[in-house]
């Protein structure tokens, strides 16, 4: 009976200990984007563009996200010309989030369909072996998990309907 008492004493200090490391909290998409070197240049647009309150809100969204690489390719002057046009950047920028938490199972099932974003462009999904692409940027990670939806890496920037 003493050891059974001090066995549940023992769980009772123990407790909060199991509770906390149980798994840390993940921050929400631009928390995310923030904590990766690779999405500098992506964080900087969504700052510039006002999108950062829009992309902490509760969602959930999954957002296409380009690497620091996939702003690379474009064109130096045309890029500070796009992150100094608002208008344009939010345009771009919402032409890579998706309604809803997408997975990356949930894309592989959309072979050849479109995705529509919140901007209202529309992207073909194309899937080929294990090499997944949507309106030409190829998947580079998927699955990137935030508390209001889902990241997955692309490398390149897509550029919207402007109609």
């Amino acid at each position: 009976m003493k050891k059974l008492l001090l066995l549940v004493a023992g769980l009772v200090v123990a407790a909060p200990f199991f509770v906390t490391a149980k798994e840390d909290k993940v921050g929400n998409i631009v928390e995310v984007a923030v904590g990766n070197k690779d999405f500098s240049t992506l964080v900087a647009a969504v700052k510039a563009a006002g999108l950062v309150e829009t992309l902490s809100g509760e969602g959930p969204f999954t957002v296409l996200a380009p690497t620091n690489a996939a702003f690379a390719k474009i064109d130096k002057e045309k890029l500070e010309t796009v992150l100094k046009d608002k208008e344009l950047l939010t345009k771009i920028l919402t032409a890579h989030v998706l309604k809803g938490k997408v997975l990356a199972a949930d894309v592989i099932k959309a072979d050849g369909k479109e995705v529509e974003t919140l901007q209202g462009s529309k992207y073909k999904v194309v899937v080929d072996g294990k090499t997944v692409t949507i309106g030409g940027a190829k998947v580079l990670k998927t699955d990137v998990p935030a508390s209001n939806g889902v990241i997955h890496v692309i490398d390149t920037v897509l550029m919207p309907n402007t109609k």
